[in-house]
């Protein structure tokens, strides 16, 4: 299995502009973000006219902490991550336009 990098040139540029807000989010009980990512979900599912906005929410989450710790992981950390992520953006995407 390939050891992960540390850092690749596109995270090292992104770090500091992002790191107060991923310094205050460790700062956090790891359950919050679980927390409010789900509750992200749940109200995407159940308000109707709006519900692909905080889907869309979830999803930017999801690539902000992707960007942040794409240098760390490994191929097969990477893929599971961009196949969920790819989950969250189809369902956004079903959301904002229904049949």
């Amino acid at each position: 299995m390939q050891e992960p990098k540390d850092t690749t040139p596109a995270t090292r540029q992104a770090d500091p502009a992002m790191s107060p807000l991923a310094r205050r989010l460790a700062t956090l009980p790891p359950i919050v973000p679980a927390l409010v990512v789900l509750g992200l979900l749940l109200l995407g599912a159940f308000v109707r006219p709006l519900g692909w906005v905080f889907t869309s929410l979830v999803a930017l989450f999801l690539v902000w902490m992707l960007t942040l710790s794409w240098g760390r992981l490994t191929p097969v950390e990477r893929l599971m991550r961009v196949a969920v992520l790819v989950l969250v953006v189809a369902v956004a995407v079903t959301q904002a336009i229904p049949r």
